[in-house]
Parts: structure tokens; sequence; C-alpha cells
């Protein structure tokens, strides 16, 4: 798929990705969902890295988790937001007692329309409490100009991966807030 280069969120994604692939990871395991759209495809548009599909979060967590422990580099974890990704929490608690390297994106909505009521609207921020080794809530990518946001996820990427397979190996959070629309701008 052509994603235009003009789109800020998914210049943004491929510059995570990017990132995420120079530091090593080579595969990413997708439960995709609405809000994750440009994570989604952007790591499948990203040749380096081989995508693995798992639409029930709980077994994707426990199989990026097995990919990981196998391979021994870190895997990529990507959900969209709300309760999907809190059906992240036991891999990512059993990769912080195991000390396996695991780099979770989650997509989440802008921070005004976060706690609504809603199980997609959940408060993400710090969701998996102190098992993971790094959290960071990255800015909303619409919100910079496109040679900052290239820059800023490029540099989130590169230290995610360092905190994930640092002397304490573990695993990390990045979560991504997203505008609507979510889909790519047409070529």
């Amino acid at each position: 798929m052509q994603i235009s280069g003009d789109d800020a969120a998914y210049l943004a994604c491929r510059s995570l990705c990017e990132g995420l692939v120079a530091a090593g990871v080579t595969d990413a395991v997708v439960s995709p969902g609405s809000r994750s759209m440009p994570l989604a495809l952007t790591v499948d548009a990203t040749a380096a890295l081989h995508t693995w599909v798992r639409i029930d979060e709980r077994s994707a967590g426990y199989f990026a988790l097995g990919l990981a422990k196998g391979s021994a580099r870190p895997v990529m974890l990507v959900c969209t937001s709300g309760t999907a990704a809190a059906n992240y929490l036991p891999a990512v608690v059993e990769a912080h007692y195991s000390g396996v390297p695991l780099v979770v994106v989650t997509a989440d909505r802008p921070p005004e329309l976060r706690g609504w009521g809603a199980g997609q609207t959940i408060d993400q921020h710090g969701l998996y409490g102190s098992h993971v080794r790094w959290f960071c809530e990255t800015p909303v990518p619409s919100e910079l100009p496109a040679d900052q946001a290239v820059r800023w996820f490029g540099v989130a990427a590169a230290r995610a991966v360092e905190q994930a397979t640092g002397s304490n190996p573990g695993p990390v959070h990045l979560n991504l807030p997203f505008r609507e629309p979510l889909e790519p701008l047409p070529c």
C-alpha cells in the first residue's frame, strides 16, 4: 500500500518503525483496530519487519513474548486503544519478571477524548505501571511539524529499544495518540 508522504500520523509511524528496525527489531505482532490503523498499516508496509497479525490481544501478547524469548531480540507489539491495551498486561508482567524485551506500542485517543466512560477511552498513561522499564506518551503526530515528528519518533524508537535491551532487559511502553482521520491520505 502506498501512503502519502504528507500524512503526519503515517510519517511519524514510519519514522518509529524505521528507528525500531535500525535498533534491531525484526518482528512485529499486530492486533489491529480502528485507532491503530496508522500503526498497523505502517508496520505492514515496513519491508524489514516480519508482521504477525493476531486478533486476540492476550494471545498476541504471549505470542510476542515467545518470539522475543526465542530470538533474544526485542519484538514490537501493537494494538488499538482501550481495553485492547489492557489485555496485553499479563504478557507485559511476564516479560517484566522474565527480562524479555518487548516494545509495546499502543494507539490512543488525543487527551481531550479520553475518560468518556467507554472501554476505548480508558486512561492508558502508565497502564502497565512498574512492569515496564520505560513509558513514553508521544505527542499527537499531527500537532508537530513534519520534520520534528520524524526526528521525535525516530529518537523515541531508539530509546525504547535501548531501554528494553539494556542491563535490565524487559518491556517498554509507547502510547501514541492519533487524531482522526485515521485512514491514510490518498497518493
